[in-house]
Order: C-alpha cells, then sequence, then structure tokens
C-alpha cells in the first residue's frame, strides 16, 4: 500500500505512537541469496518479518521509503538509496534528509568492488561529517558470500577473510575511519537480517528513544526508565606491542675488520711489510678484482680488460711457501705505493658497503696530495667496478653513491655455496658449506666457537644437533642476506628457537613479528578450524626465553576466548596462564551476564518500554 509523506503523521496518531526513528540506508547489497523474492533488498527483509502489521512503502523523489511498527509501538521510517548518482539528483533535498537521521546504515556487496567504492568515496566523507558533529550510529554491512568460500561461520568474532574481491579488512578499516560498527551477513535470511542485524539496529533505536526521552522520564516518573540497561561491549585489550630491532649488518661486518678474527688475507707492501688483515670473502663480494685475484673467478670469464689491468697492476699473489698451515692467509702485494698508504682507510670503506664516498675522500684527502686523491679515488673505483660496466675518466667520483651496493646483497651471493668456504655444518644428512669470516661477524656463539678456545676452532667438519636443514639453512640465510622468508608459522617458530640458541636476537624479533603477524591476519574461521596449536606456540616461546611473544599469544588467546576455550590444547594451560586469560578475555564475563540479563528483560512480558 502506498500513502504520501504527508499521511505519516496520521498513521502515527492512529495506532498511538509517541516517537518516530528515522532511518537512513545507503548503498547497494547486490544480489544475494534472499529466502523471500518479495522483500529482496535488506530494510524491506527485516521490516517484512518484524513489523507489527503495518508496512508502508511512500514514494519520493531520491529515496525509497518504508515505514512500519517494530518493538509494539515504535514507528521507523527508513530512507533508502542505493547509489550516489541518485543522491546527487537532487542534492539539497537528498543532504537535509540524512542531517534527520537517528541511525545510518551502510551497505555493499561483498562481491562487487563497485559497490564498496560507491560507499567508500562518495557517502563515507559525507557520513563522516555528519557523525562528527553529532553522534548518530552508523552500521557497515559486508553482504553475499565471498568466491570459494566454506560454509558461512556463526562465531560472533569472525571478522575477517581473505582473497575476496572486497576483504574483511576493507570493511573493517571503513567502519574504523566513519566510527561505526562492522557486520557481515552472508545471505539475506531469517538468521543473519532478522536475529543477527535486526538485533543490533533493535538496540540503536532503543538507545536512540533513551536520549530522547532521559529528560522527560525523569521529570515523569523514575520508575518507568528502563530497569536493565543495554551492556556496552567496549573494545578487546590492547595487544602488547613488539618493538623492532635494527640492522646491525654493516656494524657487525665492520668490526669484523677491527677485530681481525678469521683473517685470510695479508697486505704487504713491496718490501714485504704487513699493512692489513682481511676477509676473501668480503673482498670477493664487493669486486671483480679481488674474484679474479683469488682464483673465484676465472680470467676467460671476464671480458671488462679494465678489471684484468687493474688486478694485475695493482697487486700480486705470493707463493705459499713450502712448508705451510692449511688454513694460513693469503699473501698479496700492494704494489701502488700510495694506495698502501690509505689501504685501511680503502678496506674501511669496502667494509661498509661501499656507500661512504665523500667520507672517503674526506680520509684520502688527510693522507694525500690534492694531485694524488683523484688518481686514487679512480683506482678505488676500477676496483669496485662491476663486469660490463663502462667507466669514462670523465665521471663523477660519486657515481657509486647513486645506486649504491648492498653489502647483504653481495655476500648473500656466498650463501650455501662452496666457493671460499672454509666451514662445511653437517646437519641431518645434508652438508652445508659456509665461510667463518660472515658466521664470526654476524653471530658471537660462532664467533666463541671460532675463537680457539674450542675444537671446532680447528674443525672443518662441524655437526649440527636438534636442528632440521630448512631451519638451520634459513638460520644461515638471515646471517649472510639481513632478511629470511619463512614457509610458515611453525618454521618461524623454529627458528626463533633457534636464533635463541645461537643468540642473535634481532632474528628472534624477526620471527615473533611474523609469528604475530600472521596469527593476526587469521580470520575468526581459520582460528577455530586451523591445526595450529597456539597454546604449544605459548609454551615453545615460554622455554626459550621469548616473553614478549608470549605475553603477546595470552593476550591473542584472551581476545579470542570463545574459539580458543573450545579446543582440547586449552586444558594444557596452567593455572597461572587461566588465571589471566580468564581476568583478560573478551567479552568478558559480566558483559555476557549484563547481555543475558537485558535479553531476558526485554522479551518479558513485563518490559514496557518508557517512551511509551
Amino acid at each position: 500500500m502506498r500513502v504520501q509523506l504527508q499521511e505519516l503523521g496520521v498513521v502515527a496518531l492512529l495506532f498511538g505512537i509517541f516517537l518516530s526513528v528515522r532511518i537512513v540506508s545507503l548503498g547497494n547489497e547486490g544480489n544475494p541469496a534472499c529466502e523471500d523474492e518479495e522483500h529482496s533488498s535488506l530494510l524491506s527483509f527485516y521490516l517484512g518479518h518484524k513489523a507489527d502489521g503495518l508496512h508502508i512503502e511512500v514514494s519520493h523523489p531520491v529515496f525509497k521509503v518504508y515505514q512500519a511498527i517494530v518493538l509494539r509501538r515504535v514507528q521507523i521510517v527508513v530512507y533508502e538509496c542505493p547509489d550516489w548518482d541518485t543522491f546527487e539528483s537532487d542534492a539539497q533535498r537528498s543532504q537535509d534528509r540524512i542531517l534527520e537521521a537517528d541511525v545510518f546504515v551502510i551497505k555493499f556487496a561483498v562481491s562487487d568492488k563497485a559497490s564498496f567504492l560507491n560507499v567508500k568515496n562518495n557517502f563515507a566523507p559525507l557520513i563522516k561529517q555528519i557523525v562528527s558533529q553529532r553522534p548518530v550510529p552508523v552500521i557497515i554491512l559486508a553482504i553475499g558470500a565471498r568466491q570459494n568460500d566454506g560454509p558461512p561461520c556463526t562465531c560472533p568474532m569472525c571478522t575477517s577473510d581473505r582473497e575476496v574481491s572486497v576483504t574483511a579488512l576493507e570493511g573493517i578499516q571503513l567502519a574504523k575511519d566513519i566510527g561505526g560498527t562492522y557486520l557481515e551477513l552472508h545471505a539475506l535470511n531469517d538468521f543473519y537480517v532478522v536475529k543477527y542485524f535486526g538485533g543490533l539496529l533493535e538496540y540503536f533505536i532503543l538507545q536512540t528513544m533513551n536520549q530522547r526521552s532521559a529528560v522527560s522520564v525523569r521529570k515523569k516518573n523514575k520508575n518507568q526508565a528502563l530497569k536493565v540497561k543495554p551492556p556496552k561491549l567496549g573494545q578487546p585489550e590492547k595487544m602488547p606491542v613488539l618493538k623492532d630491532e635494527p640492522s646491525q649488518y654493516i656494524t657487525d661486518v665492520q668490526d669484523l675488520l677491527l677485530r681481525g678474527q678469521c683473517v685470510d688475507v695479508i697486505f704487504f707492501t713491496t718490501d714485504m711489510n704487513p699493512l692489513s688483515g682481511a676477509h676473501r670473502v668480503v673482498l670477493c663480494s664487493m669486486s671483480s678484482v679481488f674474484k679474479l685475484l683469488f682464483g673465484v673467478m676465472p680470467t676467460r670469464e671476464i671480458y671488462n680488460s679494465s678489471i684484468r689491468r687493474t688486478a694485475h697492476t695493482l697487486f700480486s699473489v705470493c707463493p705459499e711457501p713450502a712448508v705451510s698451515s692449511q688454513n694460513a692467509p693469503v699473501r698479496v702485494i700492494v704494489k701502488d705505493s700510495q694506495f698502501h698508504t690509505c689501504l685501511s682507510d680503502i678496506l674501511h670503506f669496502i667494509y661498509s658497503g661501499a656507500m661512504q664516498w665523500q667520507l672517503l675522500e674526506q680520509h684520502l684527502k688527510e693522507r694525500l696530495e690534492n694531485s694524488e686523491v683523484v688518481r686514487v679515488f679512480h683506482i678505488v673505483r676500477c676496483l669496485l667496478k662491476k663486469p660490463g660496466q663502462v667507466l669514462n675518466s670523465s665521471d663523477v667520483p660519486y657515481s657509486h653513491a647513486k645506486k649504491p651496493l648492498q653489502l647483504c646483497d653481495s655476500l648473500g651471493l656466498f650463501f650455501n655455496t662452496p666457493l671460499l668456504a672454509d666451514v662445511i655444518f653437517q646437519v641431518q644428512d645434508t652438508k652445508i658449506p659456509a665461510h667463518r669470516a660472515v658466521l664470526v661477524a654476524r653471530c658471537d656463539v660462532m664467533a666463541a666457537m671460532f675463537s680457539g678456545s674450542y675444537m671446532e676452532a680447528n674443525c672443518v667438519l662441524i655437526p649440527v644437533y636438534d636442528l632440521s636443514r630448512d631451519t638451520f639453512l634459513a638460520f644461515l640465510e638471515y646471517i649472510y642476506k639481513d632478511s629470511f622468508y619463512p614457509a610458515s608459522i611453525l618454521q618461524a617458530m623454529s627458528l626463533l628457537i633457534c636464533s635463541e640458541m645461537y643468540q642473535v636476537s634481532r632474528l628472534k624479533r624477526v620471527c615473533e613479528r611474523y609469528i604475530v603477524t600472521q596469527l593476526q591476519s587469521m580470520p575468526s574461521r581459520e582460528l577455530s578450524s586451523t591445526s595450529l596449536s597456539v597454546v604449544s606456540l605459548l609454551k615453545k616461546a615460554k622455554f626459550h626465553n621469548s616473553e614478549c611473544l608470549y605475553t603477546w599469544l595470552l593476550h591473542f588467546i584472551a581476545t579470542h576466548y570463545l574459539i580458543f576455550s573450545q579446543k582440547p590444547e586449552f586444558q594444557d594451560l596452567s593455572a597461572e596462564e587461566l588465571d589471566f586469560i580468564e581476568s583478560h578475555k573478551w567479552p568478558s564475563n559480566v558483559y555476557l551476564n549484563q547481555l543475558m540479563e537485558y535479553r531476558r528483560y526485554i522479551h518479558s512480558p513485563k518490559y514496557s518500554c518508557a517512551v511509551m
């Protein structure tokens, strides 16, 4: 039945309605599964099942208007606009109407990105401006089932999903920006619309009635006020923050040069006076000249004549004496007198990743005449030139500064390769080559192990126990490259245990943050069904002194109490851990008890709204 807008007041008087709640619905729910084709839209479906005998549709130039009576004697008027173009067709009247709204309902289809962007880019800024001026409840609804989704999750804490056209994280962020409440409705049926969405909508209707009638109710009769107030859920307790630890990669390699441990190269003057010790793996990672000099790269593979010329004119390798130890350092003669005068500064520059060109120039000027500075600078640039790179005499000294060599990338090329390797780890049935200099620079435990006080200092083959091949390879990859890419949470936990064993604190922090990030990104449905035991992760974090991760996991279990309390491993928690989780769980017992009491109250025959 259709009537004009002026008839609404007559209808309200006929039914003795004292309060009208205005609901503005914006956006399009797409084409979700609907049990009632007659009421295919969200609010039409709700009114069709909850209206107390009266459901009126009214003509309007912009909005589709529904009027109905719900909650016995509450008149609600719904103004529904599906898209921004319709809204803009009469912008002034449209804005006047939404300024009078008591509740906003914003909806979009999860399988239709355009409907989400229509809401986000057009309606959301307008609603945000209104909400900032006066408190108006906003409900953000994601409607429809995502592609390749399993059965709809009925868990009340399921707030995210992945790999869909509109992700739950996008919807949650939109609700956060506006200051609204986010819900997902998989279909237009009695459960999702009438019970799930309807319960929240009726709560906001009652909240609006309470706000309007607070003053008048106190004046008339205090006994008419609601005896049981709707409980406030609030927000879960904030999770502990895991702090980052900055990388010390460059500092570690520079300290290796300063300490002089594991030196396998010694530079000499032409008079055979020792100048400085160094490490072949570091030098070869930064310079093709050193690769040629130490036989890492054959001459036939270097097509750049300037690299060969630099190697032969600048250095010469002394032949090994007839009687020498297996690990005796290679002796290299520096033929250029000016170059060996600045060798310590040049080596420090190379070990810092060859990025501080201005600092190198400053050091050269302190040792050399101005005319020699340019020449030595040119030699250094030739020394660090890549194969195939053209070097002109007109190049500026700082040409490398535009694209600096990344030391972790260049040293990473020697990861898990036998080139220049001087130690082999036996892990299960696999032999893994490595370089003592890199291990000593990046790991204090390895530095102590190869210092000479332990038998590993003189061993080439070193067995590794209690670690899998993949875990130890991932550990070495981090040592060489300052990064790692775990395949799963369990591998990250294994690597965390390895980092605790070898006292690599930054890797431990990286593993902690990876585990936290992965758990945070898991939707509630996946948390409910996964075979991953978070309680087992908690126990391992505690046993291996990962206090930050242990505390975070305790809060995570408490925040997802409704999920983890149903899992068998929940019984493995200690009494102290259970006490912590019970005292920090969300939703709390107080809220759940208040919610149960409130539901019993509003559905009891004795309930009577103060406004009515």
